[in-house]
């Protein structure tokens, strides 16, 4: 059942491929079917890897894998509907009774297509489609048709992820007796970072060459007009309203987003969150499967601290070896729950995933990075901007949370009195070239 709330009859329509010409419709028309392509190419590229772990079935696996990947594409381009899974994994009933739930509402099974369903539900089914398409495949189930892309990224970076190391090494060794201004000034510091690291995403370049190549730091000062909303300080308000002498802010999730840069970043900002005393505990969050090709999953999460473990860089191998004490010693802790990849609003969470909201009841705040984040938080929707994000969270509101953004698709809520207008006259397109970004802060206690 979608989530009951008194505002949901108030929710403006979702995005979607109907209207000709807009973000949804160029990405159900160009981007998505471009990335379809690149996955359909990669798996093939890696034939003769599969032959030689798997030998003859390893390449049948491949041949029908990518067979059912054309397939999907061809459906996509020609607006075929959407089809039920067929893949009998954990969540296959969850997805088909959502899109049985879209059939009924549409009152015929044609109206549930690529074009004419929401944006947010058909990017979702697709990436699902990927996964389904190779674990119907073994032996090749678990190849991660994005772990090109991820590890590219990260390496790409190395240069800002040593500064990135260096800079916090610096913030390491200055901790011990700071003024609050001057911890206040590296928490936004390394906020900031997380949050424009958040520009380095491969399913918007649609795989193309996104890592990070200057000095994260060195940017911030130049990159600060281009905040819309900025919580920042509410954000440090949750952190140490608790703080008597000693004690912390007890626990913080992270809902992440990308891997490579932004991953690292995510990373470097939670340990300054531990070593710093103002939290006791991180809970990580990402997907239990290859989703939006550059997305964190558990392996993701393990390799990049190997990675950074291993590297011939001091600080940088520094960083890794404390990453890897806090995953020994359960301060941090990495979770794949399966609501993170279906194609809910956030305020069907309750309803749907009891057991994760309950979760993040339990965290002090919860921090949540990027575009499609948002997105499932605002519902996708043609929200006016001038809308509370409180209210565009429709009932979301398991603890205080704050989403860490760079725009990327054109829902934004939450601005000033023209704000919006002001932004659309410098450059139209302002809600989804990722030059502007949104610090912004809910907490379910200021919408009682």
């Amino acid at each position: 059942m979608m989530a009951a709330n008194p505002t949901v009859h108030l929710a403006p329509l979702s995005l979607s491929a109907k209207v000709v010409g807009s973000f949804a419709y160029l990405t159900v028309k160009d981007r998505m079917p471009t990335i379809l392509t690149k996955v359909i190419d990669t798996i093939h590229r890696n034939k003769n890897q599969f032959l030689e772990q798997y030998g003859e079935e390893g390449i049948e696996a491949e041949k029908q894998t990518i067979s059912l990947l054309s397939k999907l594409r061809n459906e996509m381009q020609t607006d075929k509907p959407i089809l039920a899974l067929t893949d009998e994994l954990s969540d296959t009933e969850a997805w088909n009774r959502y899109l049985q739930r879209h059939q009924e509402q549409q009152g015929d099974q044609e109206s549930v297509s690529w074009f004419k369903s929401p944006w947010l539900y058909v990017e979702c089914y697709m990436y699902r489609r990927i996964h389904e398409a190779l674990s119907l495949h073994p032996p090749i189930s678990d190849y991660d048709v994005f772990n090109e892309g991820k590890t590219r990224t990260y390496f790409e970076s190395q240069q800002a992820v040593m500064s990135l190391c260096s800079y916090f090494e610096g913030v390491r060794q200055n901790m011990e007796g700071l003024a609050q201004n001057q911890l206040f000034e590296y928490f936004n510091n390394l906020l900031q970072v997380s949050l424009w690291g958040n520009k380095c995403d491969l399913s918007v370049s649609s795989g193309q060459d996104n890592s990070q190549k200057t000095s994260p730091i060195d940017s911030l000062s130049s990159l600060q007009p281009f905040i819309l909303v900025d919580d920042s300080e509410l954000v440090w308000s949750i952190l140490t309203s608790g703080q008597t002498g000693e004690s912390s802010a007890g626990r913080v999730d992270i809902v992440l987003d990308n891997a490579g840069f932004e991953l690292v970043t995510d990373l470097v900002f939670a340990d300054f969150l531990i070593s710093s005393g103002l939290v006791s505990e991180i809970h990580f969050h990402g997907k239990s499967f290859p989703w939006f090709v550059s997305d964190v999953t558990a392996n993701d999460f393990q390799w990049t601290i190997r990675q950074t473990m291993a590297a011939n860089h001091k600080y940088m191998s520094k960083s890794g070896a404390q990453w890897q004490r806090y995953l020994k010693k359960g301060v941090w802790s990495y979770h794949d729950h399966p609501f993170w990849t279906l194609p809910h609003e956030y305020c069907d969470m309750e309803a749907e995933a009891p057991d994760l909201y309950k979760k993040l009841q339990g965290a002090d705040l919860v921090l949540f990075k990027g575009d499609l984040n948002y997105r499932k938080l605002t519902g996708d929707r043609d929200w006016d901007h001038m809308v509370s994000f409180g209210a565009a969270l429709r009932g979301f509101g398991p603890s205080p949370l704050c989403v860490l953004r760079t725009l990327k698709a054109n829902v934004q809520v939450g601005l000033q009195l023209g704000q919006a207008e002001k932004l659309t006259s410098e450059d139209p397109n302002w809600m989804t070239t990722g030059m502007y970004a949104v610090i912004q802060f809910n907490s379910p206690k200021s919408e009682e």
